[in-house]
């Protein structure tokens, strides 16, 4: 499989790209080298794509981090893994109960686990409770006492507010209630905060340096957990890497490496069914 490798510099996805063939630069790491001199890499992905995992393994095994935080594991989960061989797929997909998690198949994260092997693992992932409660009383409220620490109390400028609940909107097939788009938003919100607080606790608990496996929405530098975590640890050097499919991606990242669209459905079949 071929991957194309995209830099670009900082707040732009795609301008002034330019394109290598994996092996040139996978050989040696797939991350641009101002990534081995940050505290915090976040290493985007589109869920479902097998070579966005290829890369991210490749990425932990380049950066050699302290601590990993997972979008996709919770606190308790997290607990679970410091006793774990992250190298043993088969045992650790059961010690997760992966498959009871929404998540894509486990096979599609296994090298990014082993390549986390060794590291302290940290938990990002907001339980069901938490995101009914942000959509109940708000992102603040349900984040709790450090909500102000990370700027989640912040109203969203109106110009972001809209073009955020056209996102939400766009990525479920134009299916929701008008009245529950600032409701997602928040929702969103929440995920990033929830990040950006596990790496703070990750670079308190280790020093650092700090990798975040999470989907590209929220490792985005224009509006996802870089956000928030520069608003609670502004001296925190972070790169973000996101990873597009055809060229395509939306959002600002430090590097950019791109990878032939997975094959999936269509997730709006259903609703035009409907």
């Amino acid at each position: 499989m071929r991957t194309v490798i995209k830099s670009a510099g900082r707040g732009a996805a795609t301008a002034g790209a330019f394109f290598l063939w994996a092996g040139a630069v996978l050989a040696n790491g797939p991350l641009d080298a101002a990534a081995l001199a940050a505290d915090v890499v976040i290493l985007g992905e589109v869920h479902d794509n097998p070579a966005h995992h290829q890369v991210q393994a490749g990425a932990l095994q380049q950066l050699r981090p302290k601590a990993v935080v997972w979008e996709m594991i919770s606190a308790g989960q997290a607990q679970k893994l410091a006793a774990a061989d992250l190298t043993d797929s088969v045992a650790l997909s059961a010690t997760l109960d992966w498959e009871s998690s929404g998540w894509p198949a486990f096979d599609l994260y296994a090298q990014v686990f082993a390549a986390a092997d060794g590291a302290v693992q940290f938990a990002g992932h907001v339980p069901r409770d938490a995101a009914r409660a942000a959509m109940e009383t708000g992102a603040a409220a349900a984040f709790g006492a450090e909500a102000v620490r990370f700027g989640l109390d912040q109203p969203l400028p109106q110009n972001q507010q809209v073009a955020r609940e056209a996102d939400q909107m766009a990525s479920h097939c134009d299916a929701l209630p008008q009245d529950m788009l600032p409701l997602f938003v928040d929702v969103q919100r929440l995920r990033d905060a929830t990040l950006a607080q596990a790496v703070t606790a990750a670079m308190e608990q280790t020093g650092g340096p700090v990798a975040v496996i999470t989907g590209n929405g929220h490792a985005r530098s224009d509006r996802g957990l870089p956000v928030y975590l520069l608003a609670a640890a502004p001296d925190l050097q972070v790169f973000v890497l996101g990873q597009s499919e055809a060229g395509q991606i939306e959002g600002r990242f430090d590097q950019v490496l791109d990878a032939a669209p997975a094959a999936r459905p269509d997730p709006c079949e259903a609703f035009r069914k409907g």
